[in-house]
């Protein structure tokens, strides 16, 4: 134990220390680093000045670590026209009315959060918002970030009508006449985002600033911002986070994922990471690695552009039949792929369908294997894999990083991916215990504000396979569940050693990165994951959120 008298002390937890539980009760911080673990003792470290905080039987453990979230977009959203509240159509709509109603000086209605299941057919309509905002142009990115819908107004200001050709890597929904319905897929996105106003450094810092403070909230100390790039109407952020990590206005531990653009800028591949090169050089701070690389190999399943090797199921005999969309080929990932470990990047791919994660992990294989082992790469998402390729992430050293909470029989699940998936795929589906028994390595990430960073939530989902909530229905493939031990490894010494943030353990001599729960859940039925809270995050030894507070 330390001679000095500690900053703060915990007492009465029961403490995980990222890899497993342990006997001590107390734990004392000193100059923002963990300076005693043990039992009744430690208390009597403390001096006149020294907080101590009663876990009360709480599980400490230390800081949750989201390897793929989109924390700038996210504040933004928040500060926004933001849907994430709502639960239907209705509640969506009467939100715009209100925010627009609220906000009359807006020169447009922006935000998101909107969901598939809401709407029929899974595409909201451009009258529905011309019946509440008539006079401005409206556009709302949907929860996965992977659609917008607009009013009538945007659409016109960017100039969409029935002669407006679908972009290569999406999609304008229409109706029966041909004219454009108001739902925009994926690259068709774009069409509405170059007209839409400049988002000012002072907007993006905000949203920053206003994201990490709700990761506080969930626990979260440690983040990669999974794209910085030019991405749904939003710029690069990496200019004003660099700006931010020289000021000192960064609390949590974040690292960037600088997004490579589909057609490479009009750039050779090798050319492409070279200007990625440069721009790493130019942004990366102490406080702000930008040592990764974000791919989105694929679009998702719901909205037909997951890549899939056989086509979806339809209820037509549609011609041509649809595979979704591989934003990239296989070749241009053999040869993007090694180059970008060759420079010292580590790869972060977003893959849903299981020909998007066949086409990464092959890449993968093409880099040399002593280049690949020093490099962390890892594939997100991982909808739907082929079970031959479950042994591939353990030989090639990928790690898999999971968004837990998408791995149950939600209403978008039974409603959207089960029709379209076929029966002969449902299996197939988010298969993290199989990944994890050939071998490889878990990690976590949310993808807020695509779904909450809340990690007790994506706990309860990864452990039991259901829903969160009193009303979990039938667990989805429950043979693919995890354990709690597992899912906690995941989410602190696996992703805390992606990223780079430490050693994610608490233990003496480390950060006192931690976070406090409101119970025990070891304790507790597995059923009852979902309604553990975090009620202290401390960063560095600094208290960021008390829910006491």
């Amino acid at each position: 134990m330390s001679q000095n008298t500690p900053d703060l002390i915990v007492t009465n937890a029961v403490i995980w220390n990222g890899e497993t539980l342990t006997e001590h009760t107390a734990m004392a911080v000193t100059a923002g680093k963990i300076t005693a673990l043990g039992g009744a003792e430690v208390a009597q470290l403390a001096g006149a000045k020294t907080e101590v905080v009663d876990a009360a039987g709480g599980l400490l453990t230390p800081g949750f670590v989201d390897c793929h979230n989109h924390t700038a977009m996210g504040g933004i959203e928040r500060n926004s026209c933001d849907l994430t509240g709502c639960k239907n159509s209705e509640q969506a709509i009467a939100a715009v009315a209100a925010y627009a109603a609220a906000n009359p000086e807006a020169e447009w209605i922006l935000g998101g959060g909107w969901r598939i299941p809401w709407f029929e057919g899974g595409t909201p309509l451009k009258e529905q918002l011309d019946a509440v905002v008539p006079d401005r142009p409206v556009y709302l990115l949907n929860a996965d970030h992977h659609a917008a819908w607009a009013n009538s107004k945007a659409l016109e200001l960017a100039g969409i009508t029935a002669d407006t050709a679908d972009p290569s890597d999406g999609r304008i929904e229409r109706d029966a006449a041909g004219n454009p319905n108001g739902t925009l897929q994926e690259g068709a996105t774009a069409l509405v985002a170059s007209v839409l106003p400049e988002y000012t450094p002072a907007v993006i810092r905000a949203g920053i600033l206003a994201g990490e403070k709700y990761l506080f909230e969930c626990g979260v100390t440690a983040w990669q911002e999974a794209i910085l790039g030019d991405y749904g109407g939003y710029p690069d952020f990496s200019p004003v986070y660099a700006e931010m990590a020289d000021a000192a206005e960064l609390t949590g531990r974040v690292t960037g994922a600088l997004w490579v653009s589909r057609d490479f800028d009009g750039m050779t591949i090798p050319e492409y990471v070279a200007d990625l090169t440069n721009r790493r050089a130019k942004y990366a701070r102490a406080g702000f690695n930008l040592d990764h690389i974000k791919i989105m190999a694929d679009g998702v399943q719901e909205n037909g552009t997951a890549a899939l090797t056989d086509p979806y199921v339809s209820d037509c005999n549609c011609a041509p039949a649809n595979t979704g969309l591989a934003y990239f080929s296989r070749d241009s990932l053999l040869e993007l792929i090694p180059l970008l470990n060759e420079a010292e990047f580590d790869v972060h791919v977003h893959a849903i369908g299981d020909r998007a994660v066949k086409y990464a992990l092959d890449a993968f294989e093409a880099v040399p294997a002593a280049v690949r082992e020093a490099r962390h790469n890892h594939i997100a998402h991982l909808h739907v894999v082929d079970p031959v390729d479950l042994p591939r992430f353990a030989e090639l050293g990928i790690r898999a990083n999971i968004q837990a909470l998408w791995a149950c029989q939600d209403q978008q699940m039974l409603d959207v991916t089960f029709p379209t998936l076929g029966e002969n795929r449902i299996p197939w589906q988010y298969p993290f215990a199989g990944i994890a028994q050939h071998g490889a390595t878990l990690v976590c990430g949310s993808d807020w504000p695509v779904s909450t960073p809340d990690p007790w939530q994506a706990v309860h989902v990864a452990v039991t396979r259901t829903q969160p909530g009193a009303e979990p229905g039938e667990p989805l493939l429950p043979e693919q569940a995890l354990t709690l031990e597992q899912m906690l490894t995941a989410y602190h010494r696996n992703s805390a050693q992606l990223l780079r943030t430490g050693s994610g353990l608490v233990q003496v001599g480390e950060a006192a990165d931690f976070a406090i729960a409101d119970r025990n859940p070891f304790a507790a039925p597995m059923s009852e994951l979902w309604q553990t809270t975090n009620k202290l995050t401390v960063v560095a030894g600094k208290v960021v959120f008390n829910a006491a507070a």
